[in-house]
């Protein structure tokens, strides 16, 4: 007998004001001034940034290259969309890999003035129930720098286990920086 086709699994309502949404043709405008209102609050987080990467036309493109790799089912990009429009976060579930290993990256960031609000801990979760149900996926990892508490905090109240170190893992703020890795495994 087949298995029944999964269901959807987004959008996801995570307020009463945001919802988690796959990345769409269009979002460029929006993830340009996410990004433009963050770019300070992200700086110790994220790589360093050209100036290309503020303008709408280049996230555009950017868009557009996301949207085509969803559509090769090796990534899942999403975006927290609030009411109004505008994007107040990111989450991807990329580099994902099927046979043997059925296995994906997790990697996001929420807007500086939406923190603390649950919303990024909300996302993971949705993240999670589409990796496993829809995706069927065996496991998500994910990477945080080590004195980033607060992500940390996101995936150990998601069922995330530290799994090890990797020194001089990714080029953060201009520098080669140590991580923690992290799994959760959604199905034996």
């Amino acid at each position: 007998m087949p298995e029944p086709a999964a269901r959807p699994s987004l959008p996801v309502r995570l307020s009463d004001d945001v919802e988690l949404r796959l990345l769409r043709e269009g979002d460029g405008a929006a993830l340009a001034a996410a990004y433009a209102r963050n770019r300070e609050h992200l700086a110790p987080w994220d790589p360093e940034r050209p100036d290309d990467f503020y303008d709408p036309a280049w996230q555009e493109q950017q868009v557009a290259g996301a949207v085509a790799e969803h559509a090769a089912g090796r990534h899942v990009p999403l975006v927290l969309a609030a009411d109004d429009g505008s994007v107040v976060g990111r989450l991807n579930v990329a580099t994902i890999v099927r046979g043997a290993f059925m296995s994906a990256s997790l990697g996001y960031w929420v807007d500086g003035g939406r923190t603390g609000q649950g919303l990024m801990s909300a996302a993971v979760a949705a993240a999670v129930v589409h990796a496993r149900d829809v995706l069927g996926l065996h496991r998500l990892e994910a990477a945080t720098l080590l004195h980033n508490g607060a992500s940390q905090a996101v995936l150990a109240r998601n069922g995330f286990e530290r799994v090890g170190l990797a020194p001089r893992y990714l080029r953060i703020a201009g520098r080669w920086q140590d991580h923690v890795l992290f799994q959760r495994i959604l199905h034996d």
